[in-house]
């Protein structure tokens, strides 16, 4: 398009910077509220900080899989409750904007291409999130819960703000959770752009229909994507921008998950070319 991907971040009516993301984050209880109590598939990040300790293992296929020390997929304990975090200046959700929660066609599986007048689909490496809903002190599903989920595209804008996918609205959907209190999206792996951590955004709803008439949701939070698997997909076509942001930034120096990111880190596994899927119970 020959213009820089990263213009939106210097838009001063869009993305405020980490500055605006700080005084809009509420502070995380999560060190408060995880102790004690054992995860259930929450995975520590693959990160070279001292953050999350963490363990990977490679393939001859070359598939990876990035785990947390001592999580267990087997635990039926309490999870944790999710920390609040910033929805950030691209939410979609009316709250700063533009709003798709409303519109015709946001309830969906797949969010790669965009919905209405356009059908443009985002390019990049195939990724499947799979979130489990549960109550963060009983540890019972949330079945019919929903969740709204938005990320960047591979170039690091976001649809519906950024220059040149302002008339997008991709990466964005709405899912409801079922009776085991699951849900998935199939996307794309999202960029590192200049000042964050990779991640995804989510907000949890009680209902679809509270959802999809843009209420008010139980939580509103992102998920750290570990730096191990990073480091891979952003190695492959058209992530070369993600390279050197990945390189200027860490967990530590995240103005969102400084303070500690090991209920926001999913479980990771897969490969480019099989693609990735990250899966997360979400506590509320």
């Amino acid at each position: 398009m020959g213009h820089d991907p990263h213009d939106h971040h210097d838009d001063p009516n869009l993305d405020r910077g980490l500055a605006f993301d700080l005084r809009t984050m509420q502070r995380r209880r999560a060190l408060q509220l995880f102790a004690g109590a054992g995860l259930l598939a929450v995975v520590g990040c693959g990160s070279q900080t001292a953050t999350t300790s963490s363990s990977s293992s490679t393939t001859a296929g070359g598939s990876t899989a990035t785990t947390a020390a001592g999580s267990s997929s087997g635990s039926t304990s309490s999870p944790g409750k999710i920390p609040q975090e910033t929805a950030g200046p691209y939410p979609g959700d009316g709250s700063n904007g533009p709003n798709i929660l409303t519109q015709s066609g946001v309830v969906r599986r797949d969010i790669r291409s965009s919905i209405g007048s356009s059908s443009t689909v985002a390019e990049g490496v195939p990724l499947t999130v799979k979130l489990k809903l549960v109550n963060s002190s009983t540890s019972a599903v949330l079945a019919g819960a929903a969740v709204y989920l938005w990320h960047c595209d591979r170039e690091g804008r976001y649809s519906m703000y950024s220059q040149g996918v302002t008339n997008e609205n991709y990466l964005r959907g709405v899912q409801e959770a079922d009776a085991d209190g699951q849900l998935a999206f199939q996307t794309i792996f999202p960029a590192a752009y200049s000042g964050r951590w990779p991640h995804i955004h989510f907000e949890v709803y009680p209902s679809l229909a509270e959802a999809t008439t843009a209420g008010n949701p139980s939580a509103t939070s992102q998920l750290a994507l570990p730096a191990e698997v990073c480091n891979t997909v952003y190695a492959t076509d058209g992530y070369s921008a993600s390279v050197r942001n990945m390189a200027q930034t860490s967990l530590a120096s995240d103005n969102v998950f400084s303070d500690g990111a090991t209920l926001e880190t999913p479980t990771v596994t897969g490969s480019v070319a099989a693609g990735y899927t990250a899966e997360l119970t979400v506590g509320v």
